[in-house]
Order: structure tokens, then sequence, then C-alpha cells
């Protein structure tokens, strides 16, 4: 099988989940990693048997990567995808895609450029219950999408903020629950919603003082299709509660899913203690199936790594779309309608008005 040289921009705590899912793929070569110097960065290169590199360029050069996965704090996201693309690099990138639309709009650009392909992370999409719903939305089981909602009710605490220096700062990490936590709920909603109208939002800091950034957020969407929305996501409820995604069809028809329950996934500081399940099925004749699913889905959760084996499948499709020519099925375009959506509220929260989409760069 035909495989590419891979590597790891990054060497903290979500790397080490890429680095195990790419070295059990089969289209992956896992060669390297690069980051600035430290202990952290050597020890993560001699664990994984890798070799270290300080530019993407040295890296590029010297080992002959084809494909990265970029695992750095989200500003630094740009600016590794626009050189590693602008060498020829395919470019997969943790969520956020980055925290500004123009910082976007440069990698997207970048990719073009040079005809490589970009991604970004957004693993639960790879749920089976999240796939549920979209191929129920595909096939017409609810007739046309006209409501939904977002929720997640989480928790960080403050040792979660003081265990990397970036976390909880408008410079560092570009935002608090919209551009960390919330993006998988994010993507989740416009994978089955569409194209956004008009956006009203707010946020803010509920029970989190020694922190700069928002742990709440709350916004009504529009979309083109004439479909609402309502987003409430907030890491203020101690203990957490759970995560979920929910859509109503123009037939009287909701589905949804818990994509996450009790206490929220860390990587490299948890593990993820329940698995995702649909929590309300009303497709006509698809009532009775709820109970089948969730035994199904608690099943395959306990055979698996949940923290590595959906991270393998997207990363597995960027892979193979990228040897192939293709679009991966979550595209940069993709990460950048979840970036569009975060900027509306803050926009909208600071200017005290709805903004209309498109949102305009910075």
């Amino acid at each position: 099988m035909p495989k590419l040289r891979t590597a790891i921009v990054g060497s903290g705590k979500v790397a080490q989940l890429h680095a195990r899912a790419l070295k059990s793929l089969a289209e992956s070569e896992l060669v390297a990693v690069c980051g600035r110097p430290s202990a952290g960065l050597d020890s993560f290169g001699k664990h994984h048997g890798l070799r270290v590199f300080h530019s993407i360029a040295a890296m590029a050069r010297e080992a002959g990567i084809q494909a990265i996965v970029i695992a750095t704090p989200h500003p630094a996201h740009a600016e590794a995808a626009i050189e590693a693309a602008d060498l020829g690099i395919h470019v997969l990138v943790e969520k956020p895609l980055a925290t500004t639309l123009a910082d976007c709009d440069r990698m997207i650009a970048a990719a073009r450029r040079s005809g490589v392909a970009l991604g970004t992370i957004s693993q639960r999409r790879y749920y089976p219950p999240c796939q549920r719903i979209r191929a129920a939305i595909d096939a017409g089981k609810l007739g046309r999408p006209v409501l939904a909602s977002a929720v997640i009710f989480g928790w960080r605490d403050e040792a979660y903020y003081r265990s990397d220096p970036w976390r909880g700062k408008w410079k560092e990490e570009g935002g608090g629950i919209l551009v960390n936590q919330a993006p998988h709920q994010l993507d989740l909603l416009l994978w089955y919603m569409g194209e956004i109208d008009q956006v009203q939002g707010y946020w803010a800091n509920v029970n989190h003082p020694y922190i700069e950034v928002e742990d709440t957020a709350v916004a009504t969407i529009r979309f083109k299709s004439g479909g609402l929305a309502t987003l409430l996501v907030s890491n203020s409820q101690n203990p957490a509660i759970n995560a979920r995604v929910s859509v109503h069809g123009s037939n009287g028809a909701s589905v949804g899913v818990q994509t996450d329950g009790g206490a929220m996934f860390v990587a490299g500081m948890t593990t993820i203690g329940d698995a995702p399940f649909n929590d309300i099925w009303t497709a006509p004749g698809e009532e009775g199936l709820l109970a089948g699913w969730k035994q199904e889905d608690a099943e395959l959760f306990r055979d698996i790594d949940p923290t590595t084996y959906f991270h393998r499948l997207q990363m597995q499709d960027f892979l193979g779309a990228a040897l192939q020519g293709q679009v991966p099925s979550v595209s940069g375009l993709d990460g950048r309608r979840t970036v569009e959506l975060f900027t509306a509220i803050y926009r909208s929260n600071k200017e005290g008005r709805p903004v209309d989409f498109p949102v305009a760069p910075e």
C-alpha cells in the first residue's frame, strides 16, 4: 500500500494521541517531530523513535516529510501550516483550524497554491451516532432540518488552566470554550444544518476569575435554509454534565446525539468515560432502534481505545485523500466555517448586534 512519510509539529498532550494514531496506520510512516528546543520535545522524539527537528524546512529537507499534523497552541497553527504547504507538504491541523479568519484564508490559499490537502481535526464526525444523524438527513428521514441545538455543560478547574502556560489567555490560546472545547459541537451543527445567514451571540466568564477568556457562550443562529438553532456552551458546571447536539425536521421527527457524558475529555490528562449515543430518535419507523444502537455503540467503545480510534479514522481518511489528490472529508474550508461561527459570536458580543454572513476577516 502507498504511504506518506509523516511528522508531527508540536509535542504536547494531544500530540501523543496523534503519534499513536499515525504509527498504527498503513498509509503513514511516522518519522519525525518538530518544535522549539525543549526537554519535552526530545523526550517525545525518543519515546516514539522519531527524529527531532527545530524547523519545518529542515525536517522537510532532511527527512523527506510529505504530510504533517500540527498540534501546537492555536495561534501558532497558521504559520506552521503555511510554511509546510509552501514546501508541498499535506497539512492536517488540530482544531480549531486557526483563531482568526484572516489566518484561515492564508492557510487555505497556501494549500491551493501548492496543490496539497488541508484538513482539520474533528474526530467526533466519525462517532457512529453522529454519522447516523448525517445519514438520516441525507436520506430525507427528517424532511428538511429546520431546528437544532448544541449544548455543552462542562467543567474545567484551575489545575487544568495551570497545566500549560498558554491556557486561558487571549493572546496564547485565542479564546476560551468557543475556541478550545466547542469546535467539535460547532462543526457537527454546521455539518447538519448547512450555511449560516446570521448570528446573535454573547459570552461571559461566569466562575473562572483566574483566566482572561470566556468560560460560557450563547448564540441564536439563522441558517440560509431558513432553519434556526441555539448554542449554549459552558465550562462552568461542576461536575461536568454532558454535551449534546440535536436536530429537528420539517416532518416533526427529531434526532440527537450525546457526544460527551460526565467529565469532559482532556487529551493527555483524562480518558473518555462514556460512549456517545443517540439520545433521541423519532424518525418514522425507527423509533424503536435506540436501545440496540446504544448497546452496539457501548460495545464498540469497550473494544477500542476511544482516545485514539476516531483520530485514527480521520487521519486515515486524510492520508487517503492526500494520496489520491482528493479533498479530505473534514477540509480546511470546513475548519474555516467553525472559525467563522465563533468569530461571529465574539463580534456580535462586542458590537451588541447580530452579525450577517459571510463574516469579513479581521
